[in-house]
């Protein structure tokens, strides 16, 4: 039986993050997209929270708690105050919770004690390929192993696109097309290596605070041994449902912000003598946007539980995802309009919500729960 109740741990756990985002990300968010840049105390703070630490097994110095509906959870509570400074502090994810799923024993040895440390590891992942029509099963970045698997190298060659903090990383997990399997392998590559050229920061629509950047990888020389889950390689599907999970998660968030605000908003301003929350046009859209908000979030939920179960959810989150998509347009777009002429100025949240909605369709890999 499908249980959405949180548990205790979990509830008290969203508790604070839901404060911290109130308290410290929503003022902080219009400077940190007008200037490009978030401050860097309040993602360490994001980070001390602890959302990821927990996850990593005891072994490591973690708790030993991954949880997809956790994640979720979380997501949709930091991207509430600001989803560029809620991308940021899950960015330790991408690399953490692929190795905590497939890594070898010895990959988790090495990597997972830095992800329970006081400091925050500065990670990323590269999935996503420039191009209009890029699919997640056809990854143009090749994986080319130069002699044995199991006593030379792999070498990488392509160029990834929307690397979060890709100028400052330490480590990426690239995803590439083996080309002797023909399936999809992450590689765990150390960012000093010869051939790796970090180009200029993406100049985007959305998300301005945050750091993307494209990578281009030229004969990439990885060791065996960083090919993560070794030869048995990873479950490439699982990660993709929980990275789809992650971001209609974090799409929700985004949502349910621009409507409580829409709706904090009709309820105080004040036309031909009444609330224009009173008027019926306001009313009914304010209430199609609550059942998208609610409708999203249910379908995020439901995958995230399967996830959890250990059951195949590409189906489920597939659906959150799209329906996500959709639902945050449809809701920041409405945001927007219930603040009339105040909509479009930049001194109010709404249009930075609308600006970073329009990204969810092509933000692919950026979060993983």
């Amino acid at each position: 039986m499908v249980s959405f109740t949180p548990t205790d741990e979990q509830q008290q756990l969203i508790e604070v993050i839901k404060r911290f985002a109130a308290d410290e990300l929503q003022p902080a968010a219009h400077a940190a997209d007008e200037n490009e840049h978030f401050p860097a105390d309040l993602i360490q703070t994001g980070w001390d929270i602890g959302s990821i630490q927990s996850a990593i097994p005891e072994a490591y110095g973690g708790l030993g708690e991954l949880s997809a509906v956790t994640g979720v959870l979380a997501a949709e509570a930091l991207a509430k105050g600001d989803l560029s400074m809620a991308l940021a502090i899950l960015s330790p994810a991408l690399v953490a919770i692929p190795l905590m799923l497939d890594g070898t024993d010895a990959q988790q040895a090495q990597f997972l004690p830095m992800f329970a440390g006081e400091a925050m590891p500065i990670v990323s992942a590269a999935l996503l390929e420039p191009g209009i029509f890029f699919d997640a099963h056809d990854l143009k970045t090749t994986a080319t192993a130069t002699a044995a698997r199991s006593g030379d190298s792999i070498i990488l060659s392509g160029e990834k696109a929307y690397v979060p903090l890709g100028a400052r990383a330490e480590w990426l997990l690239v995803y590439a097309h083996d080309s002797e399997t023909g399936k999809v392998g992450g590689y765990l590559v150390d960012t000093q290596t010869d051939g790796i050229t970090r180009n200029p920061r993406e100049a985007l629509m959305g998300v301005r605070a945050l750091p993307l950047y494209r990578v281009t990888l030229d004969n990439v020389r990885v060791p065996a041994a960083m090919q993560l889950g070794g030869e048995a390689g990873i479950d490439y599907e699982r990660l993709l449902s929980r990275s789809q999970v992650a971001l209609a998660a974090l799409a929700v968030g985004v949502a349910d912000g621009a409507a409580e605000y829409a709706r904090s908003y009709a309820k105080q301003r004040v036309q031909f003598g009444v609330p224009i929350a009173q008027k019926q046009a306001i009313a009914f859209m304010l209430a199609e946007m609550a059942i998208e908000v609610d409708a999203a979030r249910l379908l995020v939920w439901e995958a995230a539980w399967k996830l959890d179960e250990g059951e195949t959810a590409t189906r489920e989150a597939y659906l959150a995802k799209q329906y996500a998509d959709k639902a945050v347009m449809f809701v920041t777009d409405s945001a927007v309009q219930t603040l009339g002429g105040y909509g479009f100025i930049r001194e109010y949240p709404a249009e930075r919500w609308l600006r970073n909605a329009r990204g969810f369709t092509t933000f692919h890999g950026l979060a993983l729960v």
